[in-house]
């Protein structure tokens, strides 16, 4: 029977769309008739027997194997696309928009795949969580309906609802796999009220829950069932973190058992955000990929006890393979690229594929390849799809301009090859391989490792600077609630080994500002040391005064020449002052403190002389150049003409010569 179902995956882009082959050939589907107008969205059913695909007027059905049609509804403007468990019917949604009789939209449509008639419809509004959960015979239908669980039987659609439940606050509904399905409802935290986990078995929807867990900073959940539908991994986030260390909100995760046996914590060791988690295909087992970069991850079993510590890497996604044999370790998104493959019976790395900008990465049914594509608007360059071997080596290239959706042909487990007890060996790579290797544009080489000064070249990289997967120090929350790592230097000006710097830095005051131990000054290499002078005295005029700032000079009064006022260091001014000797008069500012030339208010006639003493040094400097036999203009000789009038001058004020 595995022989009918062959290797297969699709893929829609905005100018095409197609269904190509698998291992070895990686051919078109010969028979499938790429539409002419781009495609909303494309759907294989879970069992792999359907394929269908949403254009803006008509929804077509087809065999995957062989790509026959097989129906085509004619219902514009689909957005979604969904088949059941056992692909017996076809679920659509439609943009909600209003009639012009007043009567509600019918945007939820149900199909039968074989006839393609319409079976019931609903009003669902959102987009998210907009289709049906259906168990896995198909025997039951639910969906939530403003607080309410209602429950449909597929076989008998016409009458309606064959159960209910209401649950106050409920936000959010799971339906397990598995032979005895259970229905998992969140209900948010709210005005106080912890946020609340129960879960009830879908034959005795009216009864008591058969679990119920009750935790705070909860907003939001999501609800993973194991492959058996036997228990649940509740992952919580809030909208806002309160601690401020995370832009995302808080994570947290709880286990719960279906039967009501036993719930618990996921107490994980490193903190920061929850990545990803991801349920082993023997439903025994969970990989969780946790805290803050490089994130660590851990295999716990269904009793939250750790089986195995992968250390911590720049991961944000796991996934197991179909046959639970090999585990993928990757980091997407804003990371690298890296896909590190290990073999889970023996917990060894078996190869790392390096697959930058990955968008979207899936592991074959057969569990042998895994699919990585490159999607718009995610980016939109280098759009394409590649097919690499468990053992790392690249199988097949596939670029695609403005890629937006690709994924494998879904195939039941007991339908796909086996296995095998040791890791297979990678076959011959396609042909297209080789075409990109000799089309792709050459690539210089980057240097490995972070950007390092000239100046620190050749030494030995602090490990303050490393990662904590390459021996650095591992990452430690900061008191103040930042999300900025902690570092193990400051910004004090004196040098290493100098009072203030690093630890013998002492803080000037209560909000934890420090000092350099030098009175708030900057230490300046090379340059002399400052000798403080004795500060003015409290009550001495000055003492108190607040450094003025720049701008005009305001003119002070006869009582406030040479007042001394104090620098922002608090030493007083030590300038040397120039005292002009004007016969008849009496030079300003006696005091204890020394005037400044300027600070002081001169009268008229001290101002005078000045001046002239200016003009009479300019005069003696052009004298000194003509004696030199410099040629000087006539402005400047002009000038010296006026020497006998100025000393004239200075005469008639009474200045000796």
């Amino acid at each position: 029977m595995a022989s009918q179902l062959s290797q297969q995956y699709a893929f829609r882009a905005q100018k095409s769309m197609g269904l190509v082959s698998g291992t070895p050939t990686y051919m078109p589907i010969e028979g499938f008739a790429v539409p002419d107008v781009p495609a909303r969205t494309y759907h294989y059913s879970p069992d792999g027997r359907l394929f269908a695909y949403a254009l803006p007027t008509v929804v077509r059905i087809f065999l995957a194997e062989g790509a026959q049609l097989l129906q085509e509804l004619s219902v514009p403007n689909i957005i979604e696309l969904k088949f059941s468990p056992r692909g017996t019917y076809l679920s659509t949604w439609e943009r909600p928009v209003k009639l012009e009789d007043g009567a509600q939209h019918k945007n939820l449509r149900v199909f039968s795949a074989s006839t393609g008639e319409e079976l019931i419809s609903f009003t669902q509004k959102s987009q998210e969580n907009w289709d049906l959960q259906y168990t896995m015979s198909e025997s039951h239908a639910i969906r939530l309906v403003a607080q309410e669980i209602q429950v449909y039987r597929p076989a008998e659609w016409g009458k309606g609802i064959a159960d209910k439940l209401r649950v106050e606050g409920a936000s959010m509904v799971s339906l397990s796999p598995g032979l005895n399905p259970s229905v998992a409802v969140f209900v948010a935290e709210k005005k106080g009220a912890p946020a609340v986990v129960k879960i009830y078995g879908l034959s005795t929807l009216s009864g008591a829950p058969t679990c119920s867990k009750t935790f705070y900073k909860a907003d939001r959940a999501q609800i993973k069932w194991n492959d058996l539908g036997t228990q649940a991994l509740v992952l919580t986030q809030t909208e806002v973190d309160n601690s401020n260390m995370s832009y995302y909100g808080e994570t947290g995760m709880y286990l719960l058992s279906a039967a009501g046996n036993f719930d618990c914590r996921v107490t994980l060791d490193k903190e920061g955000p929850i990545h990803d988690v991801s349920w082993s295909p023997n439903s025994k087992e969970f990989g969780v990929v946790y805290g803050y970069m490089p994130a660590k991850t851990t295999l716990f079993d269904q009793r939250v006890r750790t089986l195995h510590d992968f250390g911590s890497s720049p991961h944000n996604f796991i996934s197991f393979n179909p046959q639970g044999r090999l585990v993928a370790l990757a980091g997407f998104g804003n990371l690298a690229g890296k896909i590190d493959i290990f073999d889970r019976r023996t917990l060894t790395k078996i190869c790392t594929i390096d697959a930058p900008n990955t968008s979207y990465c899936e592991w074959s049914p057969c569990g042998r390849f895994l699919l990585t594509a490159t999607l718009s608007p995610r980016l939109r360059v280098d759009n394409g799809i590649k097919v690499w071997h468990c053992t790392g080596g690249l199988m097949h290239v596939q670029l695609v301009e403005e890629l937006y959706q690709a994924s494998w042909r879904p195939t039941p487990l007991d339908q796909a090859p086996p296995f095998g007890s040791t890791i297979p060996a990678a076959p011959q790579p396609s042909i297209s391989v080789l075409t990109a290797a000799l089309t792709a544009k050459p690539v210089t080489p980057k240097p490995a490792g972070a950007y390092r000064p000239p100046g620190a070249r050749g030494l030995a990289t602090p490990a303050i600077f490393k990662r904590e997967d390459e021996g650095g120090a591992p990452r430690m929350p900061t008191g103040s609630g930042s999300a900025t790592p902690p570092r193990g230097y400051n910004r004090s000006p004196n040098p290493p080994g100098s009072v203030g710097h690093a630890n013998g830095a002492t803080p000037s005051n209560g909000n934890g500002h420090y000092q350099n131990g030098n009175g708030g000054r900057r230490h300046v290499p090379g340059a002399a040391p400052k000798t403080p002078s004795t500060a003015p005295a409290p009550g001495v005029e000055g003492g108190d005064k607040k450094p003025k700032k720049k701008g005009k000079k305001r003119d002070k009064g006869p009582g406030e020449a040479g007042s001394g006022a104090a620098t922002p260091t608090g030493e007083a001014s030590v300038r040397p002052s120039i005292d002009v000797t004007v016969v008849g008069t009496q030079t300003p500012g006696q005091g204890s403190v020394p005037p400044t030339p300027g600070a002081e208010m001169l009268d008229p006639v001290a101002k005078k002389v000045r001046n002239l003493n200016k003009k009479l040094k300019a005069i003696d400097e052009l004298k000194e150049k003509a004696s030199r036999g410099e040629r000087l203009e006539a402005t400047q000789l002009k000038k010296m003409e006026g020497e006998a009038e100025i000393r004239k001058e200075l005469s008639s004020l009474g200045i000796t010569a």
